[in-house]
């Protein structure tokens, strides 16, 4: 017999929109996948630099703190569909011309960080929208394998990506990498324009301020949701430094450059695609609890980074921290999609993104400078630190061990 956690995932991949959404998430992250590795060795091959390589790449990171908050109050207030085509197809063309200056020899470390702040913003407007869209594509009781679904979707992309990453970049460069994302946009837009979503919630006509009032009430009123966004504002910084420029930069200076890492980030989006594929079956009746003793598991692989080991054992670590890692998403996106009211999902949605990358460019930014100044090894061990030591304080609120499920 199906297990109930398959059988709701079939039953979703039979839908037409769902369906289409699913592939939308396979041909844009799969792209995407490649990108952040491209941009790394493009950087650090251009200027040799890994505080110049930090520039660009928390660029984005700063593009998506300066709209998200814009983002999750557009998306509840006009129409998630269109926002999310609009997001993928800046995103398009700020990539496209990456890959120009690349390909024609025009690239520079401030014009690309420029771009990179463009592709941001589109996030910023994509990620608050897809939270409250995917409630308008399926029913509540069916959102956990919808979430484990688009995951698996993403992660198989972003396994792929980064496999095909490493070679690329050894073989073709860093512009037609960058030019395969872009691509991937606009596809993915094509195929959300596709889509009929369920009517939209729509929030009781107020100002913009208000509507950013309202958001920020619900966000505070859930002490399990504030505080592993507090958590997690650590979590990103260290991680997005660890995966975004220390990594590259290790296994370009020690483990033998970007086919190593791009082995070691295929690791991590096999694990991610694995417990995706858990997720679907898995039922827990305290969702934060479960899903704040897994984020432990992040910080794997900057303590295997530190050593270095083998690029086998880094490539180990780092599946065992995205299977758990993707566990905990699942947890966390359908806990919030349940939790909160439809009409202010979005804005919720926009704070929680917001706190989480609050300081990533920080981090960043830090971590190339610090890696240039005290060395990789303990850069790397302050990194992990930055995971263990919020997620254990986490694990002492009572909201967080205690929260239910809502079936």
């Amino acid at each position: 017999m199906t297990e109930p956690g398959f059988r709701d995932g079939l039953v979703l991949l039979r839908d037409r929109d769902f369906a289409r959404l699913f592939a939308a998430y396979l041909i844009s992250y799969l792209g995407t996948a490649m990108a952040p590795i491209a941009l790394a060795f493009g950087v650090l091959e251009l200027t040799g630099s890994t505080s110049d390589s930090a520039i660009v790449i928390a660029a984005s990171t700063t593009g998506q703190i300066i709209v998200v908050l814009i983002g999750g109050t557009l998306a509840d207030r006009t129409s998630r569909h269109k926002l999310l085509i609009a997001a993928d197809s800046i995103a398009m063309f700020s990539q496209l011309i990456m890959a120009y200056l690349f390909i024609t020899k025009q690239a520079d470390v401030m014009t690309l960080a420029g771009f990179m702040l463009i592709t941001g913003m589109s996030s910023a407007l994509h990620q608050p929208a897809i939270t409250g869209f995917i409630p308008q594509m399926v029913d509540r009781d069916k959102l956990q394998a919808a979430n484990a679904l688009l995951g698996t979707a993403r992660n198989g992309s972003l396994t792929l990506g980064a496999a095909l990453a490493g070679v690329l970049v050894a073989w073709l460069g860093a512009g037609p990498t960058i030019l395969i994302d872009g691509l991937s946009f606009g596809v993915s837009a094509l195929l959300i324009y596709t889509l009929k979503p369920k009517a939209q919630a729509t929030p009781e006509k107020a100002t913009f301020w208000r509507d950013l009032q309202l958001g920020w009430h619900e966000f505070i009123r859930h002490k399990w949701l504030w505080t592993i966004v507090l958590q997690f504002s650590l979590v990103v910084a260290a991680l997005d430094a660890v995966f975004g420029l220390l990594g590259p930069a290790v296994a370009k200076q020690y483990l033998g450059g970007p086919v190593a890492w791009g082995i070691i980030a295929a690791g991590f989006g096999l694990g991610t695609l694995s417990g995706g594929i858990a997720a679907l079956k898995l039922r827990v009746e305290r969702p934060m609890l479960v899903g704040s003793i897994l984020a432990l598991s992040f910080a794997t692989t900057p303590l295997l980074l530190a050593v270095p080991l083998s690029v086998p054992v880094i490539s180990a670590g780092a599946f065992f921290a995205g299977f758990c890692g993707e566990i905990f998403g699942v947890l966390w996106y359908t806990t919030l999609q349940t939790h909160v009211p439809p009409e202010l999902l979005s804005r919720v949605s926009a704070y929680d993104h917001l706190g989480s990358i609050g300081i990533a460019p920080i981090g960043i930014i830090a971590g190339g400078y610090l890696y240039e100044l005290i060395g990789y090894r303990d850069t790397l061990l302050l990194g992990a630190a930055l995971v263990i030591v919020p997620t254990l304080l986490v694990l002492c609120v009572r909201e967080v061990r205690e929260l239910k499920t809502i079936r």
